[in-house]
């Protein structure tokens, strides 16, 4: 059986080097989730929409500190809102940020655990 060679999705393949603008804009979503607080929301918004108080729970950070970071989340364009009766619910904006924070604790995982990276 002759092995058909794998072609990543169209939204996983860029096969032009970035340009500035691209770097800078990497570089802003990488400094978001450079605080662990934000890492942890983002997460959890990876597992689904969530409001404040789930949040809060979720983390165990006081309410202030987690409306102060989804706030920069917000502003920052890598979480949306959408008003549900008298809350605001949370949401990841794409999949790519989805995996992005998935393979940066997977990461971390081999980093804490000393498991071998793959290749």
């Amino acid at each position: 059986m002759t092995e058909v060679p794998q072609t990543p999705a169209p939204s996983l393949h860029h096969p032009d080097a970035p340009d500035e603008l691209r770097l800078e804009a990497g570089a802003a979503t990488f400094r978001m989730l450079s605080d662990p607080t934000r890492l942890h929301i983002l997460w959890l918004l990876t597992l689904g929409p969530a409001d404040v108080t789930s949040l809060v729970e979720a983390t165990g950070s006081t309410r202030t500190s987690v409306s102060q970071h989804l706030a920069k989340l917000r502003f920052s364009g890598l979480v949306s809102t959408q008003k549900i009766g008298r809350n605001v619910v949370y949401s990841i904006i794409d999949g790519h940020l989805s995996r992005l924070v998935a393979e940066g604790l997977n990461h971390a995982d081999h980093r804490v655990t000393g498991e071998p990276s793959h290749g």
